[in-house]
């Protein structure tokens, strides 16, 4: 705890970081332990951990630093009424529907590099899907920065494998051949509302923990070594049961 607790105060940033490992501690290993040693733990059980940990530290995410810094500190704690996880108790998870009309009544607010590359890899990557579609390749990235397995940044999840070669890159927008321009201004606008929604700490609750994706145009070889978890659209969501017994 003195740990987070230092990192906590140096790097406001890294609050989310630090407090999902801090679930992770509290309760998460112990599920994780459990899934690893048992194999009566069905898929559901998988789906409503992630869930239920993705909705905790969405809840973390949306808490000030000297909230999030009280939380992890040793220090007593003053008891706040009406608070649970730096979330006042009436406050939704969510309280926004995967609708245009609902995207359409909100105004663009430019964010930093991390909201650009995520706006730009929706735009690329998922510009033609619903609405809902977005927001679940959303949750992908952002599930990515959360794992162990990939890079711990927006961009520099979007980026990898990129100058490996045609077609060897994690998107496939950035080695395509193809260059990256922005054509569909509306498009674009969308999906950098859903963009900065996301990196403010939405719930994940759309994709139950995935981290790959692929359209229904292609049948990747890699798929049948994971778990599908949604069908949105023209996508297909999966999540990696290994990374339970590895992070």
């Amino acid at each position: 705890m003195m740990k987070i607790e230092v990192g906590l105060m140096q790097n406001p940033v890294g609050l989310v970081a630090a407090g999902s490992l801090f679930l992770s501690s509290a309760f998460g290993v112990a599920a994780e332990g459990t899934l690893g040693s048992s194999s009566m733990v069905d898929d559901n059980v998988n789906a409503q951990i992630v869930t239920m940990l993705g909705q905790e530290i969405s809840a973390l995410r949306r808490a000030n630093s000297s909230r999030l810094s009280e939380l992890a500190s040793i220090a007593p704690k003053k008891v706040k009424r009406g608070w649970f996880f730096g979330r006042r108790k009436s406050d939704p998870v969510s309280n926004f529907s995967y609708t245009a009309a609902s995207l359409a009544r909100l105004s663009v607010v430019p964010g930093g590099k991390q909201w650009e590359c995520l706006s730009e890899a929706l735009y690329f990557e998922a510009r033609g899907e619903s609405v809902k579609g977005q927001f679940g390749v959303a949750e992908v990235i952002l599930n990515r920065v959360d794992s162990r397995a990939f890079p711990n940044t927006v961009c520099k999840v979007v980026a990898q494998g990129t100058g490996k070669g045609r077609y060897r890159c994690q998107f496939s927008y950035n080695c395509d051949g193809k260059s990256e321009r922005i054509t569909e201004p509306k498009a674009y606008q969308r999906v950098a509302k859903i963009a900065k929604i996301m990196l403010d700490g939405e719930a994940r609750v759309l994709t139950k923990g995935a981290t790959y994706y692929h359209t229904t145009a292609v049948n990747p070889s890699w798929a049948s070594a994971f778990t599908q978890t949604a069908l949105i659209g023209v996508h297909k969501f999966y999540r990696d049961n290994r990374q339970f017994t590895s992070n």
